[in-house]
């Protein structure tokens, strides 16, 4: 019993010895007889890079107007509703104008009275019947007329508020039957196809801005990644925060929309940056890794990554730069396989 056990336990330490040899060495293993995989090689480039900081803000309209009445008078009518689009000139709502109207017929007729009585007196002038002074006085009643005239004609246009300008009625503050005063907020409306970046810069990045220069601004809930032109610089500081009041106008995108939130990124300083092709970086769980082509071997190198630009990742540390990486399929090799670049 015995016997036969040693012999099995000797049978499988011969087995597990030949299993143990080197095959490489004497040219018969599967590594030795494998053909080279072709692979899609990029050397590793040294290129300037800026350090960047991203500041916050918002997208607001270029346009933005607060309507408010020019004469004391009760709301009548308001013909818009928020969101409603309206061209410039547009009645929105009017105030009562029966006082006005009143003061524009009575203006009216101490204007023809005024005519009158200066025709009058300017036949009489004429004729000898009249003095110089009496055609002064009924010269200055005249112009009196007139400009009250223009007044209450002025007076009535003030009872329609318009729309200064194309674009979206954004709040209604009034309501019918609420009595308008000279300065009172009754509507508020943007143009909505002009639209820019506002952000707060702090003190020490202000001078990497500059007006006209373009800076990249980024809107997720847009999709969009668009170039802002610096347009408004504000000259002084907010006095609590300690930052600068910065406007870039943005070009026209289709989800873009007045209140959303976005950042701006603005250059730091420049430094000497690794980058590779995105697709050259492996990725399992937290590990980062490249295969790097060493003598004819793929030999994988564990890395770190830093920003993403352009299809191009950048390396922050495991390579020095000019070795030449898989770019293409690299997930599926194996350290030390034997490659050969594609033509």
């Amino acid at each position: 019993m015995m016997n036969a056990k040693f012999s099995r336990l000797t049978l499988v330490a011969v087995v597990i010895l030949a299993g143990c040899g080197k095959p490489e060495e004497d040219g018969a293993g599967p590594a030795a007889s494998s053909p080279a995989v072709p692979v899609v090689v990029a050397p590793v480039s040294v290129q300037p890079l800026w350090d960047e900081e991203e500041v916050v803000g918002n997208v607001e309209a270029a346009q933005r107007a607060v309507l408010s009445a020019k004469v004391t008078g009760v709301i009548d009518v308001v013909k818009v509703a928020p969101g409603a689009r309206v061209q410039r000139g547009t009645v929105l709502a009017t105030i009562d104008a029966r006082e006005i109207k009143a003061r524009l017929d009575s203006a009216m007729a101490a204007q023809d009275q005024a005519q009158k009585d200066f025709a009058r007196i300017e036949r009489l002038l004429q004729s000898g019947s009249s003095t110089r002074q009496e055609f002064d006085a009924a010269t200055t009643r005249l112009r009196t007329a007139d400009a009250s005239l223009v007044e209450a004609r002025t007076m009535l246009q003030y009872t329609g508020i318009t729309a200064p300008f194309d674009g979206v009625v954004t709040r209604k503050l009034v309501e019918v039957g609420d009595l308008a005063t000279p300065g009172k907020p009754l509507l508020e409306m943007e143009n909505s196809s002009l639209l820019r970046f506002e952000c707060e810069i702090p003190e020490a990045l202000l001078d990497r801005v500059n007006m006209g220069s373009d800076l990249p601004v980024r809107v997720d809930a847009a999709g969009a990644e668009l170039n802002g032109k610096i347009s408004e610089i504000a000259p002084s500081a907010s006095a609590g925060s300690r930052t600068f009041l910065v406007k870039l106008d943005l070009p026209a995108a289709e989800k873009l929309r007045a209140g959303q939130f976005g950042r701006v990124r603005v250059p730091v300083r420049e430094r000497a940056a690794l980058l590779v092709a995105e697709s050259a970086v492996v990725r399992r769980g937290q590990i980062e890794s490249v295969f790097v082509v060493e003598e004819g071997k793929a030999r994988l190198r564990l890395v770190k990554s830093g920003r993403q630009m352009n299809g191009e990742i950048e390396i922050l540390s495991g390579l020095s730069g000019g070795e030449s990486v898989v770019v293409r399929d690299a997930h599926l090799l194996t350290d030390g396989v034997s490659v050969e670049a594609a033509p």
